[in-house]
């Protein structure tokens, strides 16, 4: 396996590739991490993935790891749907340069831990290209999510940093990315879902919710979709269940 550090336009990422085959086509995955956290913290599922014959992208996401503004953990959680917004944006981006740089082969797989997990979710809506996907304790309920954190914050005290005006028109743009809004477009393309069920930081019951009524139009092919729901796990992914994310896709990318 070799890992490299790169610049892409302007979004840091690791590149990640099985031994002597960094310039060969190969079967893709961009796996985006989660809220705080960094790209070096999923190079386990980099590795998984590498072994099993497929190229990895690890980007950081807007105001995290080498794109840190020195923002404290309650600024950058106010601006966390720019973030998600931004990576969705971005992976359009990635998607292109994968293909004029010649690196990929097939179509891309697209998944993500927590908030990568969440951008996962979004991209589905708009990108018919992602060939498949995991989400790793992630939520498609864009706008129901939403109102539920801007709740909180004001309950805890906090005075959000916006306008009912701006918030109307937040709502309004996440309502497009929206899954529950938008399960046609997922097109019975292979998701694999992970969720613990002790989950308080993205609620399982909304997101097992969500996958019981996407199931619907996966009946004629009900293998192409999978929810693991482990039932002591919180909002930290097993290992069993990063391994079998890694198997979804060898099993749905690899020739």
């Amino acid at each position: 396996m070799k890992v490299q550090r790169q610049i892409w336009g302007h979004i840091p990422l690791l590149h990640i590739t099985p031994d002597q085959n960094e310039q060969s086509e190969l079967p893709t995955v961009v796996f985006f991490h989660g809220h705080m956290s960094a790209k070096e913290h999923n190079l386990h599922y980099a590795y998984q993935l590498a072994e099993k014959g497929l190229r990895v992208i690890l980007p950081d996401a807007h105001l995290h790891g080498e794109r840190s503004e020195g923002l404290d953990d309650v600024q950058i959680s106010f601006r966390f749907w720019e973030i998600v917004l931004t990576s969705i944006e971005e992976l359009a981006f990635l998607h292109e340069e994968l293909h004029k740089q010649k690196l990929v082969s097939g179509e891309v797989g697209v998944g993500g831990t927590s908030m990568g997990g969440i951008t996962t979710m979004g991209a589905m809506t708009v990108y018919p290209w992602i060939q498949a996907a995991a989400v790793m304790m992630g939520a498609g309920n864009y706008v129901e999510l939403a109102q539920a954190q801007m709740t909180q914050y004001e309950s805890r005290g906090f005075q959000l940093p916006i306008s009912e005006e701006e918030r109307e028109k937040m709502l309004k743009t996440l309502a497009m990315f929206d899954s529950v809004k938008h399960q046609s477009k997922f097109k019975s393309r292979p998701i694999y879902f992970w969720h613990g069920e002790q989950d308080v930081t993205v609620p399982f019951e909304s997101t097992y919710r969500l996958f019981k009524e996407l199931k619907i139009q996966y009946e004629a092919v009900p293998e192409k979709i999978v929810f693991r729901r482990e039932r002591e796990a919180g909002h930290a992914v097993s290992r069993a269940g990063m391994l079998e994310a890694t198997e979804w896709f060898a099993k749905h990318l690899a020739k």
